[in-house]
């Protein structure tokens, strides 16, 4: 299979679930802890090996290439005022130019037509996805494990876990041909599908690895659940000659596109963080004090 050197990033959204914060600040630069959601996207991404880094994106959020653009001024200030340690930080979130490109999608017609925004960019070879909402703690970065996977089936793959029956509406699903424990082969792929008539438990999150010849079915234009233009539809499609498979990874998953998955997110990096671990855990026990007394 040939090698995974470029991954997609949508960032095009408007991130309204956080307002008032997100009326000027992108949702992706939003912290945890202290750096911003899509540095931990990144991160995964290039220590799996990815050379090229495409940000589908929209006016308004240049915040989120800036963050990863050279600034001198700023170093050299913290070097001069002692702060060397910082100044390496600064510095490890800077990226060549030429591995930073961008994508416009002028109107949020669903993540199938964020990706397709890409195509140009990506052109005729496999390529990852990483969504930023969907944070990964693990000591093998998600994606990686999604690229491993693919070298061995090829075709196309998503990050998959068990959800409760009745979350099933929130998820593109899976219908199971055949499982493993690991690899989960599908026969086709269902959008938020009733709790009722869902075929399995086994739903998507953002993590792809997407064989080109998706392009030819996001050019259709095929909108589907909530009237948008669904990835998971356009891998259904493709099923009959281009395999589809679920990897179960290894890790936690935090949907930071939720407020209380943020706050989660938050809470859990900062207890793994060996300088900040043990002053949250005795914040977190302040709070569950005062709480106990309170019920008491």
């Amino acid at each position: 299979m040939p090698p995974i050197r470029k991954a997609v990033f949508p960032v095009a959204g408007r991130g309204t679930r956080f307002l008032p914060a997100t009326k000027a600040v992108p949702k992706e630069m939003l912290p945890l802890v202290d750096r911003p959601l899509i540095g931990y996207a990144v991160e995964e991404a290039l220590k799996s090996g990815i050379e090229e880094l495409i940000f589908v994106t929209a006016p308004g959020k240049e915040a989120i290439v800036q963050h990863f653009t050279a600034d001198p001024e700023l170093v050299s200030d913290l070097e001069s005022s002692g702060k060397e340690a910082l100044a390496r930080m600064v510095e490890g979130e800077t990226l060549p130019r030429e591995r930073l490109h961008t994508a416009i999608q002028e109107k949020a017609l669903g993540l199938g037509h964020a990706i397709w925004c890409a195509r140009a960019l990506v052109g005729n070879e496999p390529f990852a996805v990483i969504l930023p909402d969907d944070v990964v703690m693990s000591p093998r970065p998600c994606i990686g494990q999604l690229i491993e996977a693919h070298a061995r089936v090829g075709g196309n793959l998503a990050a998959v876990m068990e959800v409760p029956r009745s979350d099933t509406a929130s998820y593109g699903i899976l219908d199971i041909e055949e499982d493993d424990g690991k690899l989960a082969r599908a026969r086709g792929l269902v959008e938020k599908p009733a709790p009722a008539v869902a075929p399995s438990t086994l739903s998507i999150i953002g993590r792809y690895v997407l064989d080109p010849s998706i392009f030819k079915e996001l050019d259709k234009k095929v909108t589907g659940a909530g009237g948008e233009i669904q990835i998971t539809d356009a891998m259904a499609r493709s099923i009959a000659h281009t395999p589809f498979h679920g990897v179960r990874y290894e890790g936690i998953r935090f949907d930071c596109g939720k407020k209380e998955g943020f706050l989660e997110a938050t809470v859990a990096f900062a207890l793994n963080r060996p300088d900040l671990g043990a002053t949250m855990e005795d914040i977190l026990l302040s709070y569950t004090g005062e709480y106990r007394t309170a019920a008491e």
